[in-house]
């Protein structure tokens, strides 16, 4: 024998009896508070996705992070060279002296300085 098997009282429908019908009210009330629902969802979407701190901000903020980042190094480089030149300068007499002979044009007694013209820029012939 097979036992017959129950079904939970709030599912039963009998035969010939019809369910009660849903208020129009409730119907209504029920669209308004999907229509709310996703207007919220969709307002939540565009901020997390736009907003003052959202991805696209993010984002941009990540890669301006990256090229200060470069750019700081580049510039810890240049002092540590800058620092490295004004030990030179402040130990070794020869390194004055090249320095005064490159950027001011020094020259010792009897000495002639000849400075040739820069090569002049050529360019291609337009064809």
């Amino acid at each position: 024998m097979k036992a017959k098997q129950q079904i939970p009282q709030a599912v039963q429908v009998k035969p010939g009896k019809k369910s009660a019908p849903v208020p129009e009210k409730l119907i209504t009330r029920r669209r308004v508070g999907t229509v709310v629902f996703a207007l919220l969802a969709m307002q939540l979407f565009y901020t997390v996705i736009f907003g003052k701190n959202g991805v696209v901000s993010y984002a941009r903020k990540r890669h301006e992070s990256v090229v200060l980042a470069k750019q700081i190094e580049e510039l810890q480089q240049e002092n540590q060279q800058l620092k490295e030149q004004t030990a030179r300068l402040a130990q070794d007499p020869n390194a004055i002296e090249h320095q005064a002979r490159e950027e001011l044009h020094y020259t010792r007694p009897g000495e002639v300085i000849y400075t040739l013209p820069s090569a002049p820029v050529t360019t291609s012939p337009k064809k």
